[in-house]
């Protein structure tokens, strides 16, 4: 009994998704606007946030330094993407020295940046908020206040594309080739690995509770390729998607920088004094923030087909909304990138849901500035309930 309460309690956040998730769809059904679960709409959405995933990946680490922010990621978004609309639609550069450039681009900003923050011990929350106001400015100048499109097709394939055979039965049935091949590799890492910390004499989990675990994940996973498979296959996006999780939960989870990054967050003082470098940490945060910011303007662009002065407007506000919805700290120390993809998956999920049902733009802004206060919330909650 205790194990299922400590199971339910560390997965609090995908039950309140599966329960949210069921409730649009009655609403929805009940309204006759169609269904949550149609094949065009679960692709949709997965092109819709693809960059809420890729923000909040990065937004995590800088969290974990110690519940700081970056609020200039919406901004680097536009002025990004604003390099690539110039380099690949007005100067026609070949497009992987354009997307390289604009990855280098987003790694300098994140220099400039983390160099303020680290090294000379200015907040982060003034060096983004004036990255903010820079990036933005700056990318409204390179375009002249005016938009960029459209961008070739030869660039536009890597990002909205579809993984689909020749017709809908051999499409179908290449997504769930691809679903079973996903579902099988799960099984075998994680049991491979809980093998490793039982015969090394770590304090493993019940393996009945993990199998059961990963066997709903697989029908999850089986689902979705289903849907996607009756629709146009897997959007190409989405092996993007699940590389950058992929690389950032072992990187967060299996290497010395990502224990650092918590051990950080959990007691700076103590982690300096325990010979760790902490300003190359944080340095290293907000440069890989930046970078992640110019690889989804580069998602971003392809979406739209074009680059605008303003786009990634309140990108920062769903990066972190998802990160903390997802069970990240206010205080840092504490979260997970799949905690950070459920809470991108919830965003989605509410803006998606909100939008079917015809709810006015401007409730959808306060029900999800309330989401976000009541995440905080029960993080501070729980943390004095642990205390006391």
């Amino acid at each position: 009994m205790n194990k299922v309460k400590a199971a339910m309690k560390k997965n609090t956040m995908l039950f309140v998704l599966v329960i949210v998730t069921v409730l649009f769809q009655i609403l929805i059904t009940i309204n006759g606007k169609g269904s949550m679960f149609a094949p065009t709409n679960v692709s949709n959405l997965i092109m819709q946030n693809s960059y809420v995933v890729i923000l909040a990946t990065g937004m995590l680490l800088c969290i974990l330094t110690g519940g700081n922010i970056d609020l200039s990621v919406g901004s680097i978004v536009a002025l990004v993407g604003a390099v690539s609309g110039i380099l690949i639609v007005n100067m026609h550069v070949n497009i992987y020295v354009a997307m390289i450039a604009c990855l280098l681009v987003g790694l300098a900003i994140g220099v400039w940046q983390g160099f303020w923050i680290a090294y000379m011990n200015i907040p982060p929350f003034l060096v983004t908020l004036s990255g903010m106001l820079v990036w933005r400015g700056l990318a409204t100048v390179l375009l002249n206040g005016t938009t960029i499109s459209p961008y070739p097709d030869n660039y536009l394939k890597y990002f909205t594309s579809y993984i689909s055979g020749g017709d809908a039965n051999s499409t179908l049935i290449i997504s769930l080739v691809i679903g079973a091949i996903c579902c099988v590799v799960m099984f075998a890492i994680s049991l491979y690995a809980q093998a490793k910390k039982r015969r090394k004499g770590y304090e493993t989990g019940n393996t009945t509770m993990l199998i059961i675990k990963l066997a709903i994940i697989a029908v999850v996973i089986m689902a979705a390729c289903y849907l996607l498979g009756k629709n146009k296959g897997i959007p190409v996006v989405l092996i993007l998607l699940a590389i950058v999780v992929l690389v950032y939960d072992y990187l967060t989870t299996r290497t010395v920088p990502g224990r650092h990054l918590y051990a950080l967050g959990g007691n700076a003082k103590a982690t300096q004094l325990s010979g760790i470098d902490t300003r190359k940490i944080m340095f290293g945060a907000y440069v890989n923030m930046a970078f992640l910011s110019a690889l989804a303007a580069l998602v971003c662009v392809a979406r739209f087909n074009s680059a605008a002065p303003s786009a990634g407007t309140n990108y920062e506000m769903d990066a972190i909304g998802a990160c903390f919805i997802g069970g990240a700290s206010a205080y840092g120390g504490t979260g997970t990138v799949g905690g950070a993809v459920i809470g991108a998956i919830f965003m989605g999920i509410l803006n998606n849901g909100m939008s079917i049902l015809g709810i006015d733009a401007n409730w959808q802004k306060m029900i999800k500035g309330l989401v976000l206060l009541f995440a905080v919330v029960f993080d501070v909650v729980s943390k004095k309930r642990s205390k006391s």
